[in-house]
């Protein structure tokens, strides 16, 4: 079962935003969009990120966030769960 998920990434040491986004990139099956803020007074920014995925995949892109030094990273889950598509659906919805 897929769920939503919204990461919430605090990034308070900038030269860790590289291996942020390699993750994030890593990881772009399952995000559904990002939003990213720079606090450049404060050299900090925030990055918000929408996946749609199962628990195993959205977990393990949060605790690699999480393991990345200056990296704060929260997530919130949906209570709706949504049924995995397999390829006979999507073949089926293009015909």
């Amino acid at each position: 079962m897929k769920r939503i998920a919204v990461i919430s990434i605090i990034v308070e040491k900038l030269n860790s935003a590289s291996v942020v986004n390699e993750l994030l990139h890593e990881y772009s099956e399952l995000i559904v969009g990002r939003m990213g803020l720079p606090l450049k007074e404060y050299q900090t920014s925030v990055i918000t990120v929408v996946c749609l995925g199962g628990n195993n995949d959205i977990s393990a892109l949060s605790g690699k966030l999480g393991r990345i030094d200056g990296i704060n990273v929260k997530v919130a889950y949906s209570a709706a769960s949504f049924p995995e598509e397999d390829e006979n659906t999507k073949e089926n919805e293009n015909e």
